[in-house]
Protein backbone atom coordinates (compact mmCIF):
# COMPACT_ATOMS: atom_id res chain seq x y z
CA UNK A 1 0.00 0.00 0.00
CA UNK A 2 1.82 3.19 -1.17
CA UNK A 3 1.14 5.51 1.74
CA UNK A 4 2.45 9.08 1.75
CA UNK A 5 2.86 11.59 4.57
CA UNK A 6 0.43 14.47 4.64
CA UNK A 7 0.51 17.12 7.37
CA UNK A 8 -2.76 18.74 8.34
CA UNK A 9 -2.79 22.05 10.19
CA UNK A 10 -5.68 24.24 11.24
CA UNK A 11 -5.90 26.25 8.00
CA UNK A 12 -6.03 23.17 5.78
CA UNK A 13 -8.48 21.42 8.13
CA UNK A 14 -10.84 24.41 7.94
CA UNK A 15 -10.47 24.75 4.17
CA UNK A 16 -10.73 21.09 3.07
CA UNK A 17 -13.95 19.40 4.14
CA UNK A 18 -12.75 15.98 2.94
CA UNK A 19 -9.64 16.16 5.15
CA UNK A 20 -11.79 17.20 8.11
CA UNK A 21 -14.14 14.29 7.45
CA UNK A 22 -11.24 11.83 7.08
CA UNK A 23 -9.66 12.96 10.38
CA UNK A 24 -13.03 12.67 12.09
CA UNK A 25 -13.47 9.13 10.76
CA UNK A 26 -9.98 8.12 11.86
CA UNK A 27 -10.48 9.29 15.43
CA UNK A 28 -14.05 7.98 15.58
CA UNK A 29 -12.41 4.51 15.52
CA UNK A 30 -10.46 5.23 18.73
CA UNK A 31 -11.93 3.88 21.96
CA UNK A 32 -13.20 6.90 23.93
CA UNK A 33 -10.96 6.17 26.92
CA UNK A 34 -7.84 6.59 24.77
CA UNK A 35 -8.53 10.24 23.93
CA UNK A 36 -8.65 13.12 26.42
CA UNK A 37 -11.78 14.52 24.71
CA UNK A 38 -14.48 13.26 22.33
CA UNK A 39 -12.93 12.71 18.87
CA UNK A 40 -14.07 15.88 17.10
CA UNK A 41 -13.31 18.03 20.15
CA UNK A 42 -9.87 16.41 20.39
CA UNK A 43 -9.09 17.24 16.75
CA UNK A 44 -10.26 20.84 17.12
CA UNK A 45 -8.31 21.29 20.38
CA UNK A 46 -5.10 19.89 18.87
CA UNK A 47 -5.33 22.27 15.92
CA UNK A 48 -6.32 25.27 18.06
CA UNK A 49 -3.18 24.72 20.17
CA UNK A 50 -1.04 25.06 17.01
CA UNK A 51 -0.50 21.31 16.79
CA UNK A 52 -0.78 19.38 13.57
CA UNK A 53 -1.67 15.89 12.46
CA UNK A 54 0.80 13.78 10.52
CA UNK A 55 -1.40 11.61 8.36
CA UNK A 56 -1.03 8.50 6.24
CA UNK A 57 -2.56 9.26 2.85
CA UNK A 58 -3.58 6.72 0.21
CA UNK A 59 -5.62 7.49 -2.92
CA UNK A 60 -6.51 11.01 -1.72
CA UNK A 61 -7.89 9.73 1.59
CA UNK A 62 -6.39 9.80 5.07
CA UNK A 63 -6.11 6.32 6.59
CA UNK A 64 -4.26 7.09 9.80
CA UNK A 65 -3.04 10.00 11.86
CA UNK A 66 -0.86 10.94 14.78
CA UNK A 67 -0.97 14.26 16.62
CA UNK A 68 2.34 16.15 16.62
CA UNK A 69 3.49 19.08 18.72
CA UNK A 70 6.91 20.71 18.47
CA UNK A 71 8.63 21.30 21.81
CA UNK A 72 12.23 22.55 21.71
CA UNK A 73 14.29 20.12 19.65
CA UNK A 74 11.68 17.36 19.51
CA UNK A 75 8.49 16.37 17.76
CA UNK A 76 6.14 14.90 20.37
CA UNK A 77 3.77 12.33 18.88
CA UNK A 78 0.53 11.21 20.50
CA UNK A 79 -2.71 9.41 19.84
CA UNK A 80 -1.87 7.47 16.70
CA UNK A 81 -4.83 5.80 15.09
CA UNK A 82 -5.42 3.93 11.85
CA UNK A 83 -8.92 3.47 10.44
CA UNK A 84 -10.39 0.16 11.52
CA UNK A 85 -10.86 -0.96 7.90
CA UNK A 86 -7.14 -0.61 7.09
CA UNK A 87 -5.49 -1.92 10.26
CA UNK A 88 -2.89 -4.71 10.11
CA UNK A 89 -1.62 -3.57 6.68
CA UNK A 90 1.49 -1.68 7.77
CA UNK A 91 -0.05 1.79 7.68
CA UNK A 92 1.14 2.75 11.20
CA UNK A 93 4.68 1.48 10.56
CA UNK A 94 4.84 3.31 7.25
CA UNK A 95 3.54 6.51 8.85
CA UNK A 96 6.19 6.35 11.60
CA UNK A 97 8.89 5.68 8.99
CA UNK A 98 7.82 8.71 6.93
CA UNK A 99 7.75 10.91 10.04
CA UNK A 100 11.21 9.62 10.97
CA UNK A 101 12.57 10.54 7.54
CA UNK A 102 11.16 14.05 7.80
CA UNK A 103 12.48 14.47 11.37
CA UNK A 104 15.91 13.37 10.11
CA UNK A 105 15.79 15.96 7.35
CA UNK A 106 14.66 18.73 9.73
CA UNK A 107 17.02 17.61 12.55
CA UNK A 108 14.42 16.81 15.23
CA UNK A 109 14.15 14.01 17.79
CA UNK A 110 10.91 12.05 18.01
CA UNK A 111 9.31 11.52 21.41
CA UNK A 112 6.20 9.77 22.73
CA UNK A 113 5.00 10.01 26.35
CA UNK A 114 5.15 6.53 27.89
CA UNK A 115 2.11 7.09 30.10
CA UNK A 116 -0.23 7.25 27.10
CA UNK A 117 0.76 3.93 25.51
CA UNK A 118 -0.87 0.53 25.44
CA UNK A 119 1.19 -2.63 24.96
CA UNK A 120 0.62 -2.71 21.19
CA UNK A 121 1.79 0.90 20.91
CA UNK A 122 4.96 0.13 22.87
CA UNK A 123 5.72 -2.90 20.71
CA UNK A 124 5.38 -0.84 17.52
CA UNK A 125 7.65 1.90 18.86
CA UNK A 126 10.29 -0.58 20.01
CA UNK A 127 10.19 -2.34 16.64
CA UNK A 128 10.66 1.06 14.95
CA UNK A 129 13.75 1.78 17.09
CA UNK A 130 12.33 3.98 19.85
CA UNK A 131 14.05 3.59 23.24
CA UNK A 132 12.62 4.25 26.70
CA UNK A 133 14.67 7.06 28.26
CA UNK A 134 16.33 6.60 31.63
CA UNK A 135 13.60 8.34 33.63
CA UNK A 136 10.94 6.19 31.94
CA UNK A 137 8.73 9.15 31.08
CA UNK A 138 8.95 8.87 27.31
CA UNK A 139 10.20 6.91 24.35
CA UNK A 140 12.66 8.66 22.09
CA UNK A 141 14.07 8.11 18.63
CA UNK A 142 16.99 9.98 17.16
CA UNK A 143 16.39 9.64 13.40
CA UNK A 144 20.08 10.37 12.72
CA UNK A 145 21.05 7.25 14.69
CA UNK A 146 18.17 5.04 13.50
CA UNK A 147 18.66 5.83 9.82
CA UNK A 148 22.42 5.38 10.13
CA UNK A 149 23.14 8.77 8.61
CA UNK A 150 20.94 8.02 5.57
CA UNK A 151 17.95 10.21 4.68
Amino acid sequence: MPVTLHKVGKAEWERDTQLALDLSRIYADVPAERLPLPADDYIRDQLERQGIFCCARFNDRLLGAVAMNVVDEAWWLSNMCVRQTTRRRGVASRLVTLICQEAYRDDYLLRVAASTLLLGDELLLKRMGFKLVADGEHYELDPKASLGGKG
